[in-house]
C-alpha cells in the first residue's frame, strides 16, 4: 500500500511536489495539479512517476529527476494526455496548469501539445483513450477541490511521543562531541563514534534496527551530514577537508579541502555550504572538484569573526547561519537573501535549522534551551520564538546537539557535556589525577593544550568557559593548587609553550582578529605582546630552544595547506618555508639540543613522524614512525621521543645522534584511548624525569548524556502556543 508503507506525516511522498520535497510550506492549485498528474501518470502508467527503494530515494528523483512521459512507457497514450500529464508533472509551480479546470479542459483536448514532443503528431487512436480520458476529465472536476489536499496536506494531528535512544557500549557515540545527524525521513542518524583504535568514526544506526555499523573510511571524521536523499553523508577532516561517502561505505571523495567547519547540503542535494576561514560562507558542488563560491563575508568593520552553521533555505532563497563577534560572547543567527545578496540579523542564538514545519529551531545563548519560532522563507522574516526542549546539550564554540528530520521528527542529546581531568601518567598507563577532583569542561577538547613549566612546578591548561563560550589560558600551581587565569581578550587562547626561564607563557590568540602569535607573563600581569602577526592564521608555533627561530604552521586556506615556516625575529624580515609542500605538515617541534626538528607529515598517505635537520630542514629527512604517528614530544633531556601512533598508543624512541639521527628502538608504552587527542598542537607533556606524562582524561562520569528522539514535536509546539 503506496499510501502508507512508508510511515511519513506530511504527506505521501509519491505524490508530493518538488516544492513540498523541499520543505515549501506554501502550497496551492498547482501543487494540487501536480498529485493530480501523479494519480492519473500511476493509471496510465502501472507506477508512480518517480519511484525509489525509499522515501528518501523518491523525495530525491522528484526533486531531481528527469522529466517524464507516459507515451515513453506506454507508446498507446494519447499525445494529448501524455502532453496534459508532462505540464502537471512540471518542476516549477508556474510551469504547471494555473487550476485543475484548465487540466481538465487538456485532457478533453485531442489537438493539445506541450513541450519538447508539442510539435509531434502522435496519431494514436483516442477509441478507449478517449472514454478514459473523459472519466478522468469528469473525476478531476468532481474532486479537484478536495482530492488534492487530501493527497498532500499534513496528516491529522498525531500524539507527541518522546523516548530515549539507546547506544549499545560498543557503538558508543564520542564521548565528548558525538556529533549526529537525522535523515530527511527521520529513519536513520549517522553519529560520530569511536572506532576500534580509539580514533573518532562515524556510525550509520537505522532506527528500527537494534545495531548501529560503522561507515568505512571515515577515520578522525567529525560534524556529519546526510544527504537529502539519504544515501550519502559529507563530514569535515583536519586540514579543512570536507568528503563525501555512501551511507554503505566505500571510497570517499573529497569537495574541498577549505573548510573550516560545518558542512551543509542544500535541499536540492546539488550543494554543499560550509565555513571558509578566508571570508565568511562558501559552497561546492557536491560533486566535488569544483571551485568553492563565496556566498558571504564577514564584516571585519563590524567585529565579526566568523560565520558558522549555515542551513540552507527552500527554493535557494537564503541561507541562515551563526555569526560570532568579537570575543564570541555575542552571537546573532544571520540571513543572506541569495537574490539580492542582503543580509540582516534574526536574533540572538546559535545553530540555526529550518524546518519542513516552517519553522526557524535554533540554540539560544543559554547553550542548553531549544528554540522553534515561525519563518517566513519568502520575505526572510522570522516570527516570535518558544522553547521546545530545555535540557540539549551544546558545546560553546561547536555545534549544538540537534537535528530535525522533514517529517516531524526531532532528536537530541541531553545531560551535560563531557568534562576533562588532568592526570599524571606513568609509562606502565597508571593514571591520578594532578589535583584531587579538578575536572575541566570537555568542549575545549579538539583546541586543548597542556604545557608543563620547566620547573615542573606548574601547568599551562586552556579552559573553556562554558557560558560564553571563550577559552582562555590558565595556570595551576601544582603543590598548592593555587589556580589563576592569564588571558582575558579574545575568544580563543590555546597552545601554550613556557619561556625558557618561566616567567612567560607564548600562545595563538585570535584577540586581534585572525589567530596571532603572543606572549603574556605566566602570573597574568601586564598586557599580551604580538609576537608575530601573520599573513595567514596561525595554527602551531614555537620557538627553538636558544630562542634564535620563531617557527610556525600556518593555513593559508589554499590546494597547499599547513606549511611550516622559520623566522629569526630581528634578523628576518620574512619567513623562509622549512615545509612547503602539496601535502600536511604539522606539529613541529625542535629537539632540546636544537639539532633536529620532529614534525608529522601525511605524504605517504597517512600521518607519519619525521625528523629533520634544523634548521637545514629540506637538506633530508628520517622516518620515525611505523603504521602512522602525530604529536611528537621530545624528552626534557633530549634523549627519548614520544609520540602517539596509529593504533592511539604511546611510544618511546631512542636514537642516536651522532652524527646523523638515527632512531633505534621503539617501546609502546601505554594506550590512549582514554586520553584525549589532539586536532592541532599537542594535548600532552613530558615530565622532567621522562617517567610521568600529563594529560587530559576523558572523564566519561562527566560525559552522562541521553538520546531523546520527539515524534510530531511541532504538535507539541501548536499546543503550547494555544495555551
Amino acid at each position: 500500500n503506496r499510501l502508507t508503507e512508508t510511515g511519513l506525516s506530511l504527506g505521501t511522498p509519491y505524490y508530493m511536489s518538488p516544492e513540498q520535497a523541499t520543505g515549501d510550506q506554501a502550497v496551492g492549485a498547482s501543487t494540487d495539479t501536480y498529485a493530480l498528474g501523479c494519480v492519473l501518470y500511476e493509471m496510465l502508467v502501472g507506477e508512480p512517476p518517480y519511484a525509489g527503494s525509499s522515501a528518501q530515494a523518491v523525495l530525491g528523483r522528484i526533486i531531481a529527476g528527469k522529466h517524464i512521459s507516459a507515451t515513453e512507457e506506454r507508446p498507446s497514450v494519447p499525445a494529448n494526455v501524455d502532453a496534459a500529464v508532462r505540464k502537471a508533472l512540471e518542476k516549477l509551480p508556474a510551469d504547471r496548469f494555473a487550476s485543475a479546470q484548465d487540466f481538465v479542459r487538456a485532457l478533453g483536448d485531442e489537438h493539445f501539445r506541450y513541450g519538447e514532443i508539442a510539435a509531434l503528431d502522435a496519431g494514436a487512436a483516442v477509441g478507449p483513450w478517449k472514454r478514459l480520458t473523459l472519466v478522468f476529465a469528469a473525476l478531476t472536476a468532481l474532486f479537484a477541490g478536495s482530492f488534492g489536499w487530501s493527497l498532500l496536506r499534513p496528516e491529522p494531528p498525531n500524539t507527541v511521543t518522546r523516548f530515549s535512544v539507546y547506544i549499545p557500549a560498543d557503538q558508543v557515540f564520542d564521548p565528548v562531541r558525538g556529533d549526529f545527524d537525522l535523515s530527511a525521513d527521520g529513519l536513520l542518524m549517522v553519529y560520530m563514534g569511536v572506532g576500534d583504535a580509539g580514533q573518532s568514526q562515524l556510525w550509520v544506526k537505522r532506527l528500527n534496527a537494534l545495531d548501529a555499523t560503522p561507515i568505512r573510511d571515515t577515520d578522525e571524521a567529525r560534524t556529519p551530514v546526510i544527504s537529502p536523499d539519504g544515501m550519502e553523508v559529507a563530514f569535515l577532516l583536519a586540514g579543512g577537508l570536507i568528503r563525501v561517502v555512501a551511507l554503505e561505505g566505500g571510497v570517499s571523495r573529497t569537495v574541498t579541502d577549505e573548510a573550516r567547519c560545518c558542512p551543509r547540503w542544500s535541499p536540492d542535494g546539488a550543494w554543499i555550504y560550509f565555513n571558509d576561514p578566508a571570508n565568511g560562507l562558501s559552497r561546492v558542488t557536491a560533486a566535488g572538484g569544483g571551485t568553492p563560491e563565496i556566498m558571504t563575508r564577514q564584516d571585519t568593520d563590524a567585529g565579526e569573526t566568523q560565520h558558522s552553521y549555515v542551513d540552507a533555505l527552500p527554493r535557494g532563497r537564503g541561507l541562515v547561519y551563526t555569526v560570532s563577534v568579537g570575543g564570541s560572547t555575542d552571537r546573532t543567527i544571520q540571513v543572506v537573501d541569495l537574490e539580492t545578496g542582503e543580509r540582516h540579523n534574526l536574533t540572538a542564538g546559535q545553530s540555526p535549522r529550518y524546518s519542513s514545519t516552517g519553522h526557524l529551531l535554533f540554540m539560544g545563548m543559554d547553550g542548553t534551551t531549544l528554540y522553534a519560532a515561525p519563518f517566513d522563507v519568502d520575505n526572510l522574516e522570522m516570527g516570535t520564538a518558544t522553547p521546545i526542549a530545555e535540557d540539549v546539550l551544546a558545546n560553546p564554540g561547536l555545534t549544538a546537539f540537534y537535528a530535525i528530520s522533514q517529517t516531524g521528527r526531532l532528536f537530541y542529546r541531553s545531560g551535560t557535556a563531557g568534562g576533562v581531568t588532568p592526570v599524571w601518567v606513568d609509562r606502565d598507563g597508571n593514571d591520578r589525577e594532578v589535583i584531587p577532583e579538578w575536572n575541566t569542561p570537555g568542549a575545549q577538547r579538539n583546541q586543548s593544550s597542556l604545557a608543563l613549566s620547566p620547573d615542573g612546578n606548574h601547568l599551562a591548561i586552556a579552559i573553556l568557559d562554558s557560558d560564553s563560550g571563550v577559552i582562555d589560558l590558565w595556570v595551576r600551581r601544582l603543590d598548592t593548587g593555587q589556580l589563576w587565569k592569564v588571558t582575558f581578550e579574545g575568544s580563543i587562547n590555546i597552545r601554550a609553550t613556557w619561556s625558557p626561564d618561566g616567567q612567560s607563557l607564548r600562545f595563538i590568540s585570535n584577540r586581534a582578529g585572525q589567530n596571532d602569535f603572543w606572549s603574556k607573563r605566566a602570573d597574568g600581569s601586564g598586557t599580551a605582546e604580538l609576537l608575530w602577526d601573520g599573513e595567514q592564521t596561525i595554527m602551531e608555533a614555537v620557538y627553538s630552544p636558544d630562542e634564535v627561530w620563531l617557527i610556525f604552521r600556518e593555513d593559508v586556506g589554499t590546494d597547499v595547506d599547513d606549511n611550516i615556516y622559520a623566522l629569526r625575529p630581528g634578523v628576518d624580515s620574512l619567513p623562509s618555508p622549512l615545509l612547503n609542500t602539496e601535502f600536511e605538515e604539522r606539529y613541529p617541534v625542535p629537539s632540546p639540543n636544537g639539532r633536529w626538528l620532529a614534525y608529522v607529515s601525511n605524504d605517504g598517505g597517512q600521518e607519519e613522524i619525521f625528523v629533520s635537520p634544523f634548521p637545514d630542514v629540506p637538506s633530508g629527512r628520517v622516518l620515525v614512525s611505523r603504521g602512522g604517528g602525530t604529536e611528537p614530544t621530545w624528552s626534557r633531556d633530549g634523549q627519548e621521543l614520544f609520540y602517539r601512533n596509529g593504533n592511539n598508543e604511546l611510544v618511546a624512541v631512542q636514537f642516536t645522534e651522532d652524527p646523523t639521527f638515527v632512531p633505534g628502538t621503539q617501546e609502546i608504552l601505554f594506550s590512549m584511548n582514554d586520553y584525549v587527542r589532539a586536532d592541532g598542537g599537542r594535548v600532552y607533556d613530558v615530565g622532567l624525569d621522562g617517567r610521568e606524562f600529563v594529560m587530559l582524561r576523558i572523564d566519561q562520569r562527566v560525559g552522562d548524556t541521553e538520546l531523546i528522539f520527539v515524534e510530531n514535536w511541532a504538535e507539541e509546539l501548536r499546543e503550547r502556543l494555544s495555551n
